[in-house]
């Protein structure tokens, strides 16, 4: 299975989740302080929610979640392919998920990522992943996470 996600900088994620759950009829699948993430199903939808009210623009990033590494492997090989620039990140820790991806920027500079998520994660920041099970993680919810590789996640 595949779906667009749509990441997005909000001001107050308590009154993002209010509104979007009532916009799309379902409770977020995860949520953490400042963060909030909707699996829905109709439309085929990962809606992100970031608390991050100093943000230039709502946009965060988008992306594609995909359902294996193996898919995310094949989206890389793809797009270099084609002459795209692309970014890999393997077994990273993001918006509270172990994740693998590949980044690639759209003419205007909108980030993209295509990804798959391997495990939970305790952290919201980027760098190498921490599964769930890890006590000893810590929580990195200041850093800017699921940006893209060349803005310094």
């Amino acid at each position: 299975m595949s779906r667009v996600q749509l990441a997005l900088n909000v001001s107050d994620v308590d009154a993002a989740v209010e509104f979007y759950s009532q916009l799309f009829g379902v409770a977020p699948a995860k949520r953490r302080p400042g963060y909030a993430n909707f699996a829905i199903e109709e439309p085929a939808l990962k809606l992100v929610l970031i608390e991050n009210p100093g943000a230039a623009a709502t946009l965060n990033h988008l992306g594609v979640e995909v359902s294996s590494s193996g898919d995310v492997a094949a989206a890389q090989a793809r797009l270099a392919g084609e002459g795209r620039q692309t970014a890999t990140e393997e077994n990273v820790s993001c918006c509270y998920a172990v994740q693998d991806k590949v980044w690639v920027s759209d003419p205007d500079g909108a980030p993209w990522e295509i990804y798959t998520v391997l495990a939970d994660a305790n952290t919201m920041g980027c760098g190498p992943a921490e599964a769930a099970s890890n006590e000893a993680a810590t929580d990195t919810a200041g850093a800017v996470c699921c940006a893209s590789v060349s803005d310094g996640c």
